[in-house]
């Protein structure tokens, strides 16, 4: 019976050492899946500002999309208007891992405006950057909401 005790007090013990570092594994995978993400929609951005470059913009308008929601829904292709096209940038809108699932992936994320200063990025009439909502910092000691 004693020597019973024994085992389990040390299967404890080692079930106790393990449970952080299966958080940080948890953790590292969130932080991989973020920059995933943050790669696929600011590519998606500077694709959409290279394409709406060459086709002509809106005058008076920075190029980038009103909206996240235009990466995924398109946009009209005014060298195919009479066909009705569209250009699409993105087939879904990645979502910040370290925010609610209960929000649309769109409204995960904060948007910086082409005319926001880079040191106070807010949201504007166009989308020129994304960051994270998270306030917590990554385990290697930097904001998620600065990467």
């Amino acid at each position: 019976m004693i020597e019973l005790l024994v085992v389990m007090a040390i299967l404890g013990v080692l079930a106790a050492a393990v449970m952080p570092l299966g958080e940080t594994l948890v953790t590292a995978q969130k932080e991989r899946d973020l920059r995933q993400a943050l790669i696929e929609i600011r590519g998606a951005l500077d694709e959409y500002k290279r394409v709406m470059d060459q086709i002509g913009n809106q005058p008076g308008g920075s190029g980038y999309p009103p909206n996240l929601k235009v990466l995924t829904e398109g946009t009209p292709d005014p060298r195919w208007q009479a066909k009705g096209a569209r250009l699409y940038f993105l087939r879904a809108i990645p979502r910040d891992p370290f925010a609610s699932h209960q929000l649309p992936a769109e409204q995960t994320w904060h948007l910086r405006s082409y005319a926001s200063p880079p040191d106070k990025p807010a949201p504007g009439a166009d989308v020129y950057d994304v960051h994270s909502s998270s306030k917590a910092k990554a385990l290697d000691g930097s904001f998620y909401a600065q990467w």
